[in-house]
Order: structure tokens, then sequence, then C-alpha cells
């Protein structure tokens, strides 16, 4: 499925950002920017040393998300979704707290889309991440993934560094709609 860009514009920011204060979405990041090079082949979940891990400026970018969905008043359900991932874990902890996380290993099913997979295991992990977007977070809340890029045309595209996708859920097996796709500084000019 092919997502498009939308970037907002000033009169669509305050409508977005009040809608987004008044909870009903799921926002979907990317972890934040992390070391140059790739996950060693034996990676390990346990041994971060086996991972792209954040950089400082990741450090700061996931402090900043954090900051700014509470500056914004933007209600966030707890707990926050994590992958398995160090970078993934460690964006969400420096963004929300380590208590308000919990790591969930569907998302490396997302991280696996970039590799090789046949047409079938790539149709079930999309169907599973449908299915998942389907729901509603709890009233007046949003729910919060932090987890990785989708490869070019593939689920919800590709996410920059600290990118979110904003997804308006619309109930189990009625489908969700993507609202808007942010820069992490879109995300901060939203009140602009």
């Amino acid at each position: 499925m092919f997502v498009p860009y939308l970037r907002p514009y000033s009169n669509v920011n305050s409508q977005l950002l009040t809608s987004l204060q008044e909870g009903g979405y799921i926002l979907y990041a990317r972890h934040a920017e992390a070391t140059v090079g790739m996950d060693d082949p034996n990676l390990s979940f346990e041994n971060c040393a086996t991972q792209r891990n954040l950089s400082a400026v990741g450090r700061r970018q996931a402090e900043t998300y954090g900051r700014t969905l509470r500056n914004f008043e933007i209600p966030t359900a707890y707990p926050v979704l994590a992958s398995p991932f160090c970078r993934t874990i460690e964006t969400a902890e420096l963004a929300f707290g380590r208590d308000n996380v919990q790591v969930d290993p569907f998302w490396i099913e997302i991280y696996k889309l970039s590799g090789r997979l046949s047409v079938i295991e790539q149709s079930w992990i999309l169907y599973d991440l449908n299915t998942f977007l389907e729901i509603q977070p709890p009233q007046g809340s949003n729910k919060v993934i932090i987890a990785h890029s989708f490869p070019s045309g593939i689920g919800l595209g590709q996410i920059p560094n600290m990118g979110t996708v904003v997804i308006r859920p619309h109930g189990q097996g009625r489908g969700y709609e993507v609202v808007a796709h942010l820069t992490l500084s879109e995300l901060g000019s939203l009140q602009e």
C-alpha cells in the first residue's frame, strides 16, 4: 500500500493539534537517529553491542519528542509500545520514562519487511499490522508505538528518524486512516 507524504500546512496545524489533544489516534514513530552501520548478522536483543544504537543526536531527538507531546498536552496511553531493539527501547524510555514502556516483539516483524521475505510472509505481517492499527486507543488518549521505518511503498512507507505517522483507527474490522506524516520539526511546529 502506498502512503503519500502529507506535509501539514499552518491552517491544518492547529486542527491536527486540537484533534491529537482530544485523543483517539495512534502515533507510529520511527526510533531516533542511530549510529551509522548495520546490525550484526548474529544480532542479539539482549546484547546492544550487536545492534545499531542511538547516537548523541538521537538521544536529544527522543527527549525532544517526549517533551513536545507533553508541552502540547497530547495525552498518551501507557504503556508506550517499543520494538525489542535497543535503539527503539532507548528512544521510548528517553521520551516517556522507563516505567511507561512495554517491549512488544511484534514490531520486529516491521524490521523484517526490509529483508528478503516471500510475498506470503510479507502479506501476513501487513495483515497483522493493519489489524493492530484498527484498534482504537482508550477514550481521550493516543497510543504511541516506537518501532521502525518501512520499505518504500509498503505499510506506512518510509519514515525519517523520529518521524511520526498519525493514524486514526476506525475500530476492529473497519480500517484506519493515515492522517499525516510528520517529521520531528513538523510535530514541534503544530501550534504555529
